[in-house]
């Protein structure tokens, strides 16, 4: 047995030991030093209507929601800039709702909190509203005094109480889904069904913050038969195009949640609000990846009562998706408008009661059909282009059945048409294509034009028919002269059938989306908030009016305008949805100009932009090598010497150097790049064969050099004259004395340079050799130094030490001042003693008293009163003595 508890109690007493040497170890070890958190501060001011919480007081915060119907939680974090920027909007909204809301502020920062214990927020501020029991629900839309205000109220009256048939036209005639349900509030206050109807507008705001979906209660029975609600605790839910629904509550169980997701599943969104919060997001790039997509840009309030420009739009998109043809834009409102109703009025608006006088172009279209040249002479097919003139600038249309085309105006927009070098044959034609094009969305000034391919039996059909008035039996050229030329091939897509009964309605938009595979999705953003999207674009930054609109196609890559100079009314949105969705668009690719570039005639590197780019590459009779770069590229930025050196060594006769920021101007697709750095060369009088620079190669000056001489000599495929290899001789002896003249000045720079180096050299030489002296100087200097100090410091010492014997000096002769002057008080006591003893000794020597006893004894007295005197006297004496001694030896000593 003790042979095996020995080994037990070695190993306990090595396990102590060794937590004695980690105890020893730890107490060693140096502790962590943490400055604490400083105290938080108020973050509202104390005048605020806003009660805030600083201290992360979480469970007061529930205390005080326990006596409030409504609690707005602005949860905040002290540091964060995007609270401190929404605590200005909070307070604006709180000064205007602080009557009938209760809010809160809660700082859940402060690491000592409640707040910061129980919640795990990620990002800050977070804002939470309470209706009674029911929340948390949590706002996500823009931190903006109007916008929360807009969903606070919506908290408030989730629901919109509907007792006339007015109120329900104005409910119905409204673009945001509409949900109704049907109670009898007679036999009771609150009847079956009616909390979970109320309870479910509440959960749509939770999962909908944006709140498209409204929630109404039918009060009046005859109401609720006018959308077919017959029994109490109906729900129904009401589309403009497609076709309404009731709740089936023989399908589904009648709770909140289930009345919610059906609305939610089941909702029309003709036109939805895009709200970018501004952060890293993928909502434009998920909505775009949809399909083509309109974004009108609007200044949106919405506080505000009536939207005039919004009810237009929205009549333009029930108009453009209702593809029945019918009246489902506006279903059950025609038997329940009354003419004198306010509401009836407002869904009307005045825009599209007064239509434009252009559009009776498309009654009377004053429009001719040109032929253009044939350039395969086998082809079974021609290209046919129609030209309409705008009567809107003076040209009327006359009254009679065919209209009556002045000949003068068809050969002026002849002269103007794209294609004004080339040559035209006029024919008639009886049917119109391009009818319902206007004149502000051509990319000409006074005609409009479109164009397609048709069979040749088409054209002989067209050419028997018979007009009022005679075709020309020649053809058109840009100069009015007669031409034959045929060769040309013109630009225009080849078809190689036609379909005639493709046709788009020049007025009616009705249906169009169904009618067209170019559909749109039509998205509303607030101009106040997100105009630097609508510039991005292309909107002008200078406008003080924001509104505008563009036609984004992701898939294509491509983006189209509205005309700025024209005002955003439903009209104008129509027309641009119908020039887009037609087959041959004449809507123009919008190429998005730095306006911020400011050129310069010295520059070295010529700045191009979008505008700039066709003159400065290819109308200009030089060399142009153009650099593609961004901002944000390194390696561009790493190559600008490269460049200005290459620049400066070209002669700028003959090449110009040029870069363009691809990241803030647009070029046609032929020219873009989607590789950064890229370098195109286009040689002089062939920029259509333009080099890209071989991207194994680095880019350095030599390699650039080579790059240029070799490609802006004539291309080895073209038969070259002798003419022609005499002009390319003596282009290339002028470059090579060029480039010789250039070596010739790079070796005297460096020449100069060399002599420059070495006189840097003796400088440095002779400044070394300072630099040692100076060293030696310093080390004397600071010998010396040190030995000044040393004296300094016996000085001082020495100072220090005769100033302490002259305060012990000074303490003594105060001593001794105040023993003299007691020894001068009793001296005086003393005369004034001895004087009065002698007085009464001559009293009594006159009185003479005959006893001898008394004689005796005043004898006795008059000794020891003489002895007792000369004793003080003595005494006097010595100490006068004393003090006179120690006076002399101070003098001495000082």
């Amino acid at each position: 047995m003790r042979g095996v508890l020995l080994p037990k109690v070695q190993v306990l007493k090595e396990d102590e030991a060794r937590e004695e040497i980690q105890r020893n170890h730890s107490s060693c070890r140096a502790k962590d030093v943490t400055m604490p958190a400083k105290l938080p501060v108020n973050f509202f001011s104390t005048r605020s209507p806003v009660i805030d919480l600083f201290r992360g007081q979480l469970d007061y915060a529930d205390h005080l929601r326990q006596d409030s119907e409504i609690v707005l939680y602005f949860f905040y974090a002290p540091w964060c800039g995007q609270s401190i920027a929404a605590r200005e909007e909070i307070e604006h909204v709180a000064s205007r709702l602080s009557d009938q809301v209760l809010f809160v502020a809660v700082n859940c920062w402060w690491n000592q909190g409640k707040c910061r214990k129980q919640k795990h927020f990620f990002y800050f501020p977070v804002i939470h509203l309470y209706h009674r029991s029911f929340g948390p629900i949590e706002y996500k839309g823009p931190m903006s005094a109007v916008y929360i205000e807009k969903f606070v109220r919506r908290v408030m009256t989730p629901l919109l109480y509907i007792s006339s048939r007015s109120k329900l036209l104005d409910f119905l005639s409204n673009y945001e889904p509409g949900v109704l349900g049907y109670f009898e509030f007679n036999a009771s206050p609150q009847p079956p069904g009616y909390l979970t109807f109320f309870t479910s507008a509440l959960h749509s705001l939770k999962k909908d913050y944006l709140g498209t979906i409204r929630f109404g209660v039918i009060t009046d029975k005859h109401v609720a038969e006018e959308i077919s609600l017959v029994h109490s605790g109906s729900v129904y839910l009401h589309r403009h195009v497609n076709t309404s629904l009731i709740y089936p509550n023989d399908i589904m169980n009648y709770t909140a949640e289930n009345i919610c997701k059906w609305a939610l599943e089941n909702r029309e969104m003709l036109i939805r609000w895009l709200r970018p919060h501004g952060g890293k997001s993928l909502l434009l790039n998920n909505e775009l990846k949809k399909g083509p997509a309109l974004l009108i840009f609007i200044p949106y309030n919405p506080l505000a009562e009536i939207h005039p420009l919004l009810d237009e739009i929205t009549k333009v998109a029930l108009e453009y998706h209702n593809c029945n043809k019918s009246q489902a834009a506006e279903p059950d409102l025609q038997h329940l408008g009354d003419t004198d109703s306010p509401a009836f009025d407002s869904s009307v608006p005045d825009a599209h009661m007064k239509l434009p006088e252009t559009f009776s172009i498309t009654k009377y279209p004053c429009c001719n059909t040109v032929v253009l040249p044939q350039w395969h002479s086998i082809s079974r097919t021609h290209n046919v282009c129609e030209l309409c003139i705008n009567q809107t600038l003076g040209v009327k249309p006359n009254k009679v059945h065919v209209p009556h085309c002045n000949f003068l105006e068809i050969e002026a927009a002849l002269d103007s048409f794209y294609l004004q070098e080339h040559t035209f044959f006029q024919v008639i034609s009886n049917t119109i294509e391009c009818s319902n094009f206007l004149s502000f969305y051509s990319p000409f000034s006074y005609y409009t034009a479109c164009c397609r391919t048709v069979n040749r039996h088409f054209l002989s059909f067209i050419s028997s028919e018979k007009t009022i008035f005679q075709t020309p039996k020649v053809a058109f050229s840009s100069h009015g002269k007669k031409d034959n030329t045929q060769h040309s091939i013109p630009h225009i897509e080849d078809r190689n059938c036609f379909i005639p009964n493709l046709h788009i309605s020049g007025i009616n938009i009705t249906g169009l989306s169904c009618r067209t595979n170019k559909t749109l999705n039509l998205y509303l953003l607030d101009s106040n908030l997100f105009w630097i999207y609508a510039e991005r674009l292309g909107a002008s930054r200078s406008t003080h009016l924001k509104e505008f609109a563009a036609i984004v196609d992701l898939k294509e890559e491509v983006h189209y305008v509205l005309d700025q100079n024209q005002s955003l009314v439903g009209s104008a949105l129509e027309n641009f949805i119908k020039n887009f969705s037609i087959l041959y668009s004449p809507l123009k690719r919008h190429l998005v100009d730095d306006p911020s570039v400011h050129f310069h005639e010295q520059r070295v590197i010529t700045e191009v932009t979008t505008n700039t780019f066709h003159n400065t590459v290819f109308l200009s009779e030089k060399n142009v090598l153009l650099l593609y770069y961004a901002q944000w590229c390194g390696f561009c930025a790493s190559l600008n010497h490269v460049f200005i050196q290459l620049a400066r060594l070209l002669p700028p006769d003959n090449f110009t150097v040029a870069r363009i920021d691809t990241t803030r101007n647009d070029l046609p697709w032929e020219f873009m790049t989607d590789h950064l750095p890229t370098i195109l060369f286009f040689p002089h009088q062939r920029k259509e064969q333009s080099v890209k620079f071989p991207e194994d190669f680095s880019v350095n000056l030599p390699n650039l050099l080579k790059f240029i001489l070799h490609h802006s000599s004539l291309s080895s495929s073209e038969p070259c004259t002798k003419e022609c290899l005499h002009k390319e001789t003596v282009l290339q002896q002028g470059h090579i004395s060029h480039l010789e003249r250039e070596i010739q000045k790079l070796r005297s720079e460096i020449s100069a340079l060399h002599q420059a180096h070495d006189q840097l050299e003796a400088q440095l030489s002779e400044a070394r050799r300072e630099e040692h002296r100076l060293q030696q100087q310093k080390h004397t200097l600071e010998k010396q130094h040190k030995t000044l100090q040393l004296h300094s410091e016996q000085l001082q010492a020495t100072y220090d030490q005769k100033n302490q014997e002259l305060l012990e000096m000074a303490e003594k002769l105060q001593e001794l001042a105040d023993a003299s002057e007691n020894l001068l008080k009793e001296n005086t006591l003393l005369r004034i003693l001895v004087a009065s003893r002698e007085g009464k000794l001559q009293s009594k020597d006159e009185i003479k008293e005959p006893l001898q006893s008394e004689q005796t004894l005043s004898e006795d007295n008059d000794v020891s009163v003489s002895t007792a005197t000369a004793t003080l006297e003595e005494k006097r004496i010595d100490n006068i003595d004393t003090i006179e001694t120690e006076h002399n030896s101070g003098n001495r000593t000082e």
